[in-house]
């Protein structure tokens, strides 16, 4: 059945390359247009073309209101029913009584779960630079925590200030109390979080790739054209990146939830490809998610988890700066900074800071924060690229009668 379901696709490409808005064309020449105009669109950013692509994104996003207000429209039932759900919190939230306890508890847990879930979705789309959340975020909190942990011996951190800012508890830790397993508790939540919301961020491909399946269009992405196109010449394939993605579509294809399951569970630059893959072969949806919300939530957290704790761990730390002050000639100057910002988190930690702090503190964290401003700036700068080019989609498509697909 699969085999048939193959030979299917290829009979399908092969028409749609055939067959354009019921027209037999020459199948290069409209492969040649399609390049053209996608280069043409590729070109329209900030930094070539600012007062265009402004212009662009403004009319995109005039367009996706206006879609957005249609279809709302036509569900005045749902918005209804919203609207008064919203009423009804709004005034739970502002009348005084005993439930505010209860208010103020929903509040956090809610922030807390939203933060993380949303940082999970905006790493599965790379920040516009294929770089994680794992590494600016939760990474960094982790290892944060996991220091905290081995200065304080203990993690009953006080909350609040935490997670926003870590304290040691007044009370005194016993040396050695702390074990990998409670460090791993301490961070659970925030973890998992984050891995449910890089599920979900894996599920645009998939209802791409369905919804193409189930039309007969052919969509205008790249990724899924090169999908396509792999299926089709996956019999002569010879580079080392053709057979991987081949390997992940098959296992996928043919072992069905556990081969999502194994994707999923380990870091896989290629795992769109799954998704693409379970949308063009109608995998189910449940099938789908559940695979891939059981190995990135569960397994592949915690194997990153344990992966950022162990190297973080005292000892290793130590052993880390050590290791840099022996390096010939610069090692002195490159170790200094490393041991300042660790003695000014200690103090920090025992919350001392006030007594004075190294003055070169901050130099580490300075960088890491203006890191992170310039890849936030960078993620803005490509949401308002794509939205311009997808506008001047919309024109292409609209000079061009025959050009049907999106």
């Amino acid at each position: 059945m699969a085999e048939n379901g193959k030979n299917c696709d290829q009979r399908r490409v092969a028409m749609n390359k055939e067959q354009y808005n019921g027209n037999f064309t020459d199948p290069s020449s409209v492969n040649e247009k399609k390049r053209r105009d996608r280069e043409e669109r590729q070109n329209i950013v900030l930094w070539r073309q600012p007062l265009i692509t402004l212009q662009y994104f403004s009319l995109e996003t005039l367009v996706i209101l206006k879609e957005w207000t249609s279809k709302l429209w036509h569900r005045q039932s749902i918005v209804v029913s919203f609207l008064l759900l919203l009423a009804v919190l709004t005034a739970a939230y502002y009348v005084e009584g005993a439930h505010q306890q209860y208010v103020q508890r929903i509040e956090k847990q809610f922030l807390l779960y939203a933060y993380w879930i949303g940082l999970g979705i905006l790493s599965s789309v790379g920040l516009g630079t294929g770089l994680h959340t794992f590494l600016l975020y939760l990474g960094p909190h982790i290892a944060s925590v996991t220091l905290a942990a081995y200065e304080c011996n203990s993690v009953n951190f006080p909350e609040p200030p935490y997670p926003d800012q870590i304290i040691c508890p007044d009370e005194e830790g016993t040396e050695g109390a702390i074990s990998l397993w409670s460090i791993i508790s301490k961070v659970r939540i925030e973890a998992c979080m984050w891995g449910i919301g890089t599920a979900i961020g894996e599920l645009p491909p998939y209802f791409m790739a369905r919804a193409a399946r189930l039309s007969g269009a052919e969509p205008d992405d790249e990724e899924y054209q090169e999908f396509e196109e792999m299926l089709e010449h996956a019999e002569t394939a010879q580079d080392f990146a053709s057979r991987a993605k081949l390997a992940v579509q098959n296992l996928v294809q043919k072992v069905g939830f556990f081969g999502i399951l194994a994707c999923a569970s380990i870091p896989n630059p290629l795992f769109d490809l799954a998704g693409i893959t379970c949308g063009h072969f109608l995998v189910p949806f449940w099938t789908f998610f559940g695979a891939t919300l059981i190995g990135k939530a569960i397994i592949k957290m915690h194997i990153q988890k344990i992966f950022v704790i162990i190297t973080f761990s005292k000892h290793i730390v130590e052993q880390m700066v050590a290791f840099i002050g022996a390096v010939p000639g610069i090692g002195p100057s490159l170790q200094k900074p490393f041991q300042e910002y660790l003695e000014a988190q200690r103090q920090k930690l025992h919350h001392r800071s006030e007594m004075g702090t190294p003055q070169g503190e901050n130099w580490l964290s300075w960088m890491f924060e203006k890191l992170v401003v310039v890849m936030v700036c960078y993620f803005i700068l490509s949401i308002i690229n794509s939205m311009a080019q997808s506008y001047a989609k919309r024109i292409q498509q609209r000079l061009d009668p025959k050009e049907k697909t999106k």
